[in-house]
């Protein structure tokens, strides 16, 4: 990436985030400093001088759909200055400076653990200078970052980056580096600044969030389910979630802090990737069938009502039929509230995508979709065994209809109910009917009265 020629300086950006909820969060503080730097949010890229692609490496073919996005991007700006265009995240961090000599229309390339510098490589490109930063130091871009805005009754809050687990399908090891735990006290102060800005529930995000290890005020070292119950006691924090989990972090200590701290959501992620032991072996998962089944009968044990969701890639090298009706296996035994489910797709220089006996593509689609199938099915029974139910709703912003207001259950999903309350109260409804991905309510007093 070499002498480029000068830019006007933006005046307003546009952040687009790809993949996971991280992303979110990740994209959400590059705004929060090119804010700070005094430029403003525009509604869409086709009205911003500057426009972050902030891109995931997860999907498949990542790197192509961000050229692709590039080029719309590019055309769309024909007749007018063409933005300045920056691609951050993990394709970013993959890529590197290849992403310029492909697209000479971005400027800056900057990587997830560097995305704090922007505002310098913004100037730099503006100036015509080399920006590129995809160094990952340690979690040392926390600290540069500019205190939480205001923002909506519910928050993104990572507290733990990167992966020490190297399953041989993934490159997340490679994109965010080695796990890393943020300080107790940063986090116990960037969440009541998020509560100060009006967040009522909290997401403690992580690529391993429960690998979360550090040491309190005192000295005393706590795992996850330690900082959990620190945070519980904040004022104004009604609502504690945390994704995405590992199974060989899940500890008894944070298992018992689902059933005895309140705040603490009955919702839990907790990826298996497939039901076959051999697969998993050969995924590098270092977890069993049976182990995974334990974990999830000691969290039912303390919180009977609690929504199961996972991860699954069907067509892993060497999958075989038997292996797939293993994965349907596990996945009857659990019972999931959701769960995402995707088909193999090699990454390159991942173990994985050098293993002999890929699957074919026409087979994969055929499991993916009986997989799917199963799944959606146990979502719409797990939706419907709530119809008559009382619950807390935390409203989040209104429905399309005049009147309504769109809230999330304890359980995570979307539910419609009249009322006149304002964004980010908690209200108790009866549910009375359920959809596939969402449910209907009515406020318990409007029960009473009919």
């Amino acid at each position: 990436m070499g002498a480029r020629m000068s830019k006007p300086a933006p005046k307003s950006f546009h952040v687009k985030s790809f993949g996971c909820q991280m992303n979110v969060y990740d994209g959400a503080r590059m705004a929060e400093l090119l804010e700070a730097d005094g430029l403003t949010m525009a509604a869409s890229a086709d009205e911003a001088d500057l426009v972050v692609l902030n891109t995931c490496h997860i999907r498949e073919k990542a790197a192509e759909k961000v050229y692709s996005d590039i080029g719309r991007i590019v055309k769309q700006s024909r007749g007018r200055q063409q933005p300045m265009i920056a691609v951050a995240g993990c394709v970013a961090q993959a890529e590197g400076g290849e992403i310029p000599r492909r697209a000479p229309a971005v400027d800056i390339v900057v990587g997830p653990q560097a995305y704090h510098n922007l505002p310098a490589l913004v100037a730099d490109a503006a100036a015509g200078r080399k920006a590129l930063d995809t160094d990952m130091p340690a979690i040392s871009k926390f600290e540069s970052l500019p205190k939480r805005r205001k923002q909506g009754p519910t928050a993104f809050l990572t507290v733990q980056e990167g992966c020490d687990k190297f399953c041989t399908y993934c490159v997340v090891p490679y994109t965010r580096g080695a796990e890393v735990s943020r300080p107790w006290g940063a986090i116990v102060d960037e969440a009541k600044a998020l509560i100060d800005a009006g967040a009522r529930e909290i997401t403690l995000l992580g690529q391993n969030v429960n690998a979360w290890a550090g040491d309190d005020d005192a000295g005393r070292r706590h795992g996850l389910d330690g900082l959990i119950r620190a945070l519980d006691g904040l004022p104004g924090l009604a609502r504690i979630r945390y994704m995405t989990s590992h199974p060989n972090d899940m500890t008894e200590g944070l298992i018992a802090a689902h059933g005895d701290v309140e705040t603490l959501m009955p919702f839990l992620h907790l990826p298996v990737q497939s039901g076959s032991d051999r697969i998993l072996k050969a995924m590098n998962r270092s977890h069993t069938r049976d182990s995974y089944l334990a974990i999830i009968d000691r969290v039912r044990a303390v919180r009977p009502d609690i929504a199961l969701s996972g991860d699954f890639i069907v067509g892993f090298p060497g999958e075989t039929d038997a292996d797939f009706e293993a994965t349907l296996d596990i996945v009857r035994a659990v019972k999931h509230a959701q769960a995402f489910s995707f088909k193999y797709s090699p990454r390159a220089g991942t173990p994985a995508a050098t293993m002999a006996d890929q699957v074919a593509p026409e087979l994969m689609d055929e499991r993916l979709q009986r997989l799917q199938a199963l799944i959606n099915e146990q979502q719409q029974a797990f939706n419907a065994a709530l119809v008559g139910r009382r619950t807390e709703i935390l409203i989040e912003r209104n429905g399309k209809k005049a009147g309504q207001r769109i809230g999330k259950s304890p359980w995570l999903q979307s539910v419609v109910v009249e009322t006149a309350a304002a964004i980010g109260e908690l209200v108790t409804a009866e549910i009375v009917s359920a959809g596939p991905n969402s449910l209907n309510g009515v406020l318990a007093e409007q029960q009473v009265a009919a």
